[in-house]
């Protein structure tokens, strides 16, 4: 920390504070009467499908079309990051709000990078048995699921997305939320974003109503299976986390978690519907 500190601000700096993260170590800067946030990347993130001048560069744009912050500083080789810090005021992000900031991404121009989540599963499982690291159980269960999946969907238009969005992802500044943490963004299914979203705001049917109504033109099939894939996804990255990853956190317990409710989502009729091809858009 201290060497991105000196790399970044040479002249010194008034206070550093620690902000955690689960992939990175994140930290709050004051110099002055300004205050900065800097994200130092973890090692090995490549590992996980992290290319940080692909991020850099849809930071960049996000910041363009209004829905992300600033950038201040994009320190190559190392690839620190350093933004403005954002107060969180109280507060989260509505699904309409969700559904207004990721309809902007989604019908922008394209961006480097690409995400194609079955690809990403199949990378996380080959460094997983690669590094020693044990799939529980639930994998074999997953993986011919996933295989459904995938030939149901077929190929899907490709738009500019976030890929790995979390509640923590959105700053209500006390104005307007903004979408932070670009690592994974890249052309990907819009689908996959608003299954992310709602996951992780544990949206019941009133409130997937209001986010589809919000966002306009949605695949309300695909989007449901792809609240499978997005488990999936998060669960083996908890898998490889336990390889690579120096923060102290259970791994273990998120990527169990993740495979639990995978298992209860694939048991919904409207996502069997959805895999068998009976429900439409």
């Amino acid at each position: 920390m201290r060497r991105a500190v000196e790399r970044v601000w040479p002249r010194g700096v008034d206070l550093v504070e620690p902000l955690g993260g689960f992939t990175n170590r994140n930290f709050k800067i004051t110099v002055g009467e300004d205050e900065f946030a800097l994200r130092i990347g973890a090692e090995e993130t490549d590992l996980l499908g992290i290319d940080r001048a692909v991020e850099y560069e849809a930071t960049l744009h996000a910041a363009a079309l209004g829905i992300a912050p600033p950038v201040e500083q994009f320190v190559e080789p190392e690839g620190y990051l350093v933004a403005p810090f954002i107060k969180r005021a109280a507060g989260g992000v509505s699904p309409e709000e969700a559904a207004g900031l990721l309809r902007r991404l989604h019908d922008s121009t394209p961006i480097a990078g690409r995400f194609d989540v079955f690809e990403i599963v199949e990378a996380y499982v080959a460094i997983a048995r690669d590094r020693g690291v044990a799939l529980p159980g639930a994998y074999a269960f997953s993986a011919g699921i996933a295989e459904r999946i995938k030939a149901r969907l077929g190929d899907r238009p490709q738009r500019p997305c976030h890929n790995d969005l979390h509640l923590l992802d959105f700053i209500n500044d006390g104005t307007r939320n903004w979408i932070v943490d670009w690592e994974y963004a890249g052309m990907g299914d819009p689908m996959f974003d608003l299954a992310c979203f709602a996951l992780e705001a544990e949206l019941d049917a009133e409130g997937e109503d209001a986010l589809f109504a919000a966002y306009g033109d949605a695949d309300r099939s695909a989007y449901l299976l792809h609240r499978f894939m997005a488990d999936l996804r998060w669960a083996l990255w908890g898998i490889v986390q336990q390889a690579i990853s120096e923060i102290d956190f259970d791994f273990a317990s998120y990527a169990g978690e993740h495979f639990e409710r995978l298992q209860r989502t694939a048991t919904d009729t409207p996502f069997r519907q959805a895999l068998s091809g009976e429900r439409r858009r």
